[in-house]
């Protein structure tokens, strides 16, 4: 019997190989927004894992949105340039499906790499910027507060997130991802803990909701009707009064109803009080909660390791498909691995057939991928 883990599925339109997915995770190697070859690098070998999704890591839709100043952008000429010589190398070996998560960081922004501390970094400093937020309140105390954003400035960030939609088109990538998680821009819209407008914007819940909301429609309005557009969102901030998993299913059925294709759920990164209970695939619950609400695809990320936790996850619905980040950074062959350990089959370059193991001739499939 075939594992669930590694059945094809399809993600509005477009068809992945297996329930496998390649988080989004931020590398901090480019330049003025620029992809580097350090890129080509990276992705290049998360193309050759046998996953069935390859997003690209949080890519800023304009420099202010960057979380710091080494993150990849996707804003003008130069930074589409730089990330289409990075995909047409990966597109020239591997047929994985790419996506590109959009992000803007807010007051999250501005920071140094995190090997150099992750520290904030000051307006007036080389390599900061002023920051903007849902309300002027910074992320912790003795941080440079952030501009509480205005109407025109609003109108701004989300021309610029369907600015680099458009790009994305452009550059003929297979779907979109927006960042609304981790408590970055759109994150801070949601909760209630940073967002403290007496507008439109700010109070209830439906008014929380209306400018993620707004950025969606705008992404999924610039983006080839027939290719995906999903959104990630944090299912709890884990501090108490903050944005939790019940306002999150009244979110992920609000962004059903405008045609998301699908829900990345993790959690977290809005508030350093949040208190956390780390363990393996502590975040499934969460999506576990957000599949019972909406129809349409879940995304499980978060301490997903181990080959039966994967497989487990998908085949008992809590989730329809799983994303790695760290475990897949550690190991780039774990679905070779994963497909090994449960009896499956996985894509594999022909360069890379003669290392099948004698006992696993079945293993790779080079017809797809």
């Amino acid at each position: 019997m075939q594992p669930q883990l590694f059945t094809p599925f399809q993600l509005g339109q477009l068809e992945l190989a297996n329930r496998i997915v390649i988080a989004p995770m931020c590398q901090y190697s480019a330049t003025d927004g620029c992809m580097s070859d350090w890129h080509t690098i990276h992705l290049g070998t998360m193309a050759q894992s046998g996953a069935g999704l390859l997003i690209i890591e949080a890519t800023a839709v304009s420099p202010e949105g960057r979380i710091s100043y080494a993150d990849v952008g996707l804003w003008d000429d130069a930074t589409e340039t730089a990330m289409a010589g990075v995909v047409e190398s990966i597109r020239r070996w591997s047929g994985i499906p790419i996506s590109v998560q959009l992000a803007h960081a807010g007051r999250k922004a501005s920071t140094e790499k995190p090997w150099l501390g992750g520290g904030q970094i000051a307006p007036d400093v080389a390599n900061g910027w002023q920051t903007l937020s849902a309300s002027d309140l910074p992320f912790s105390a003795g941080q440079n507060a952030p501009i509480a954003m205005d109407t025109g400035q609003l109108s701004t960030v989300r021309n610029q997130f369907a600015e680099a939609a458009h790009r994305a088109a452009r550059l003929d990538l297979d779907s979109i991802e927006i960042h609304a998680a981790h408590g970055y821009l759109l994150h801070q819209f949601l909760s209630p803990l940073s967002n403290r407008r007496t507008d439109a914007y700010g109070g209830s819940l439906e008014n929380r909701m209306r400018f993620p909301l707004e950025v969606f429609s705008a992404v999924r309005d610039a983006f080839p009707a027939e290719k995906p557009v999903t959104l990630r969102l944090s299912g709890t901030d884990w501090v108490e009064g903050g944005w939790d998993v019940e306002q999150s299913a009244v979110f992920a059925k609000a962004l059903e109803a405008r045609g998301c294709a699908a829900i990345h759920v993790s959690s977290g990164g809005l508030d350093p009080r949040q208190a956390i209970p780390t363990g393996p695939g502590y975040q499934v619950p969460l999506a576990r909660a957000i599949k019972q609400a909406v129809s349409i695809p879940v995304i499980a990320v978060g301490l997903i390791t181990g080959y039966e936790q994967a497989e487990e996850i998908v085949a008992t619905g809590d989730a329809d498909l799983v994303a790695l980040a760290r475990g897949i950074l550690y190991d780039p062959r774990w679905p070779w691995h994963a497909a090994a350990h449960l009896g499956a089959k996985v894509w594999a370059a022909p360069q890379y057939l003669r290392c099948q193991p004698l006992a696993l001739r079945d293993l790779f499939d080079t017809k797809t991928g």
